[in-house]
Order: C-alpha cells, then structure tokens, then sequence
C-alpha cells in the first residue's frame, strides 16, 4: 500500500507538545502534511485583529522552524479552507484529515461544512480536543440548562472534571520525496505584519511560541503562583502569568498549564496558593460554556432588558477612550498600555470597560471591537464575556448600579502612581497624592511642577458623581 499522508489542518495550536492531532497522526506510522489555512473570513464579522496578526505572523515562525527541525514543512494555503484542503487530498492522494476542535461559533460552522466535504469524497476526518479541559457542551445545571453564574458552574466543574494528561510531542517519519513539490505561501506573503509602526513596541513585550511559552509558565510557578491572588489586582506588579496570548494561539494547552500547576498536589484546586489560579482557568472555560450555549451573545445582549438600554453614539467620547485621553489616569494608562503592547492588565481592563459603558454609556459592543482589534490575546468567548459582564448585560454580570470609581481604583490598586506614571508620562512629576486626581492639583502647583491640567493633560471628559448619577437614571429606566 503506498504511503499516503495523512492531512492535519493547524489552526491556533501551534505546538508540538500536547498537540493531539498531531502526536496521534504521527502514530500512525504514516507521512505528515501539516497545513495552515489563511481563511479570516470564515470567522464570521470577528475575523483576526490588528494585533493577533502581528502575533500569528511570529507564532508560525516559531512553530514552522519547530517542524523543520524534525524534517516537516508546514504548508501555508490561503481559503477557502474547504477547497485548499480538497485539492490537497486531491493532489497527494491523502485518505485522512485531521485537526483539533475549535468552539467558536463561527469556527464550528466552518468545521462542520469542511468535514462534510470531505465525507463526500470519502476522507476520514478526526477531530480532537484541545482548546478546553472539557466539551463546553458537558457542563449542565441539575435541570439539564447552562449556567449563567460562574460560582455553581465552577463547583460543579471542581467537583467532576477530570483532566486527561498532555500527549508528548510527536515522532515524525521524515518528510517523503513524493511531498516536496507540494506548493506552500512563504508566511510572508500572508502580510500579517501591520504596515505602520504601531506595533514596534511589541517585540519589547512578547516572543510569541511554544518555547516562550514553556518558559514563561516555568517562570511563574517558581516566583510567582504562590503570590497570585494578594499581586494579581495590581497593575504596576509583576504578578500575572502573561500566558494568555501564548494560551490563545495554542503555543500551550490548558491541559498542560492545568498538570504542571497540580503535579504535585492532584487537589490544588483547594489550595490557597495555586488556587485561584486555577480558577482563572475554569473561567476561561465558563466563557466557551456561555457562547457555545448562547452564540448570539458575541453581539447581543444576553439580558433583554438592556436592548432599551439609551446607549450614547458620542463618537468623540469614543476616541478620547481609545487613545487614552479621558483625564482619568487609571483609565488612560490602561488604553496607552494596550495600544503600545496589545496587552493590558486585568484589573484594568475592568476598570476602562466600566467607564466606558457606565460613565460614557458607550454600547459594550465598542468596546469590544477596539479590544478585538488591540489585544494580542483576544478570543470571542472572553473578550464577549468581560464585555457583558462590565456593562451588566451578560452572565453573571456586575450589577450595573455597581460603578467603579476611577480616582478610588487607582488609589487602591496602584497608590503610589507607579503604573500611571510609567504609561502617562507627562504626569512623572505629579505628587502622589494628586496621580489619580491630577485637576485638583492647585493652579500654583501645576505651574511648579510644569504640568497643567487641561493642555498637557486633559481635564476630565466627564464628571465622574454626574455620569454616575445619569447613569443609574438610565438604568432604572430599563429596569422598570
């Protein structure tokens, strides 16, 4: 029988270790072809951002010189996927195609009308689970419904999940004559790397790829989880994995990041330490559970109260917020450090999400968009879900009468100004205790230090006691 190779389709899974489709097409005994597809447009309206691009574009560097070095190429094809990988089983007589599930709405539509495809033509087609720690189909509430609240599908999650350990990477039988006359884009010709220089910054940041990420994960179990939930709020620390785009883009498994974390200690889930980590990671899961369950939500409101929602459509309140010109310090720090790293810190994403929505009475929706676009980690179900929930539409929301006061959550989370100051810098010289209300500062001051309030930096775009006021009038409207 001749040595027909099996097709795997790569998507965000761009590693060898604990790559299922991969590892289990390599034991087969039979030849590889992997095959990346450039296909944005089968995302749906939430094709590819600005920022995940630049990371793609260096991910499948990293990921193709892995494979070369175990005697593989990666094709690189452009869509439709349904038609590139056709004429791939076409052109080398492959009976079988294999790739790991993505659950995404968009993604899985996609899937289903590929593998259909390909059963016309009598091509086996695996699947395998990779992306979660579980089917976000599995998790019910004792009536057989989805949960809407984190904390009952967390315990019920803790309670039966069983993780399944990582596979090793895989042996490769060297690459057939027969497979190097298959045509394949250099990565280049994708044209992934933004034409400005916005994204410059990032190579300061980030190495996206699997080794990276190993590293970075081996780092923070030695200096780092024991500290987790007392540095994680806080911004100017270097309390967080900074996993999540390594995670996102498949360069680590969640199934590897959830063994290593409770090796040693199988009920880590329990521990104060490693813990609320963990947790986060549950989290990650809960939001696959809410947009496999309620795909409409990644552009709707999950609470139809807030459709009579009166959102405003002040476009230059909008721009203020992207570009971190609202005169409330936390919140423009956190919009600056998004745009110069495509990354920002969690507790600041909350903070920049509640003053759009709550304080601007922005449509969530905006925000989303902009962070979809500007993070280099951003996923539908995550990016949907913080978006909801920081405007109280979504799954176990924040209240909307729960606004969060910028001057207070800078002067709890970063008192002493260090993150403002390092992502605002024309407000080094402001003393601490005006960093998070600079307008208070007295004229005289102001002229001392060289930072008037208003030219260099900008008085506040809006009250903060009245946006809160008007917004709460407008909730209790809809509340009604």
């Amino acid at each position: 029988m001749p040595d027909t190779p099996i097709i795997v389709w790569i998507r965000r899974d761009l590693r060898l270790f604990d790559n299922p489709g991969l590892f289990h097409a390599a034991e087969q005994g039979r030849s590889i072809l992997p095959v990346f597809i450039w296909a944005p447009y089968e995302e749906g309206k939430w094709s590819i951002g600005g920022a995940q691009k630049w990371w793609l574009h260096h991910s499948l560097v990293s990921f193709s010189a892995s494979l070369e070095e175990q005697g593989i190429r990666l094709i690189i094809k452009r869509g439709p996927s349904t038609s590139a990988l056709c004429d791939l089983v076409e052109e080398t007589g492959a009976e079988s195609v294999f790739w790991n599930a993505s659950f995404e709405p968009a993604e899985k539509a996609r899937d289903t009308q590929v593998a259909n495809a390909l059963h016309e033509k009598g091509i086996e087609t695996i699947q395998w689970d990779t992306q979660l720690l579980h089917d976000p189909a599995s998790v019910l509430t004792g009536k057989g419904t989805p949960y809407k609240v984190f904390t009952p599908f967390w315990r019920n999650t803790e309670r039966h999940l069983v993780v399944s350990a990582p596979v090793p990477s895989p042996r490769f039988k060297p690459e057939p004559d027969a497979l190097s006359s298959i045509k394949s884009l250099r990565i280049e010709e994708l044209k992934l790397l933004p034409i400005l220089n916005w994204a410059d910054e990032f190579h300061d940041v980030w190495t996206p790829g699997e080794q990276t990420a190993s590293s970075r994960l081996n780092s923070f179990l030695d200096h780092a989880i024991a500290d987790y939930n007392e540095n994680r709020d806080f911004p100017y620390m270097d309390g967080t994995s900074m996993l999540s785009p390594h995670l996102h883009f498949g360069e680590i498994s969640p199934k590897t990041m959830w063994h290593q974390i409770t090796q040693e200690n199988p009920s880590a889930t329990k521990d104060d330490k490693k813990g609320p980590y963990l947790r986060q990671l549950i989290w990650r899961e809960f939001s696959y559970h809410l947009i496999h369950h309620f795909p409409h939500t990644a552009e709707n409101n999950l609470r139809e109260s807030f459709d009579r929602f009166p959102w405003s459509k002040n476009q230059d309140a909008l721009v203020r917020w992207q570009k971190g010109e609202t005169g409330y310090p936390i919140v423009d720090a956190g919009m600056r450090q998004l745009w110069r790293t495509g990354w920002m810190h969690n507790r600041v994403r909350m903070v920049v999400a509640s003053f759009l929505t709550k304080h601007l009475l922005t449509h969530w929706l905006e925000g989303a968009k902009w962070f979809w676009d500007t993070l280099v980690d951003a996923n539908l179900p995550n990016n949907t879900m913080g978006w909801q929930w920081a405007a109280g539409s979504g799954a176990d929301a924040q209240p909307f009468f729960r606004i969060f006061n910028p001057m207070n959550q800078g002067k709890k989370f970063d008192p002493q100004g260090i993150y403002v100051k390092k992502w605002v810098p024309e407000l080094e010289a402001v003393p601490q205790s005006f960093i998070h209300e600079p307008w208070l500062m007295p004229e005289q001051q102001q002229q001392r230090i060289n930072t008037r309030i208003g030219s260099q930096y900008p008085k506040p775009i809006v009250d903060h006691k009245e946006a809160r006021e008007f917004a709460l009038a407008s909730y209790k409207n809809i509340s009604k």
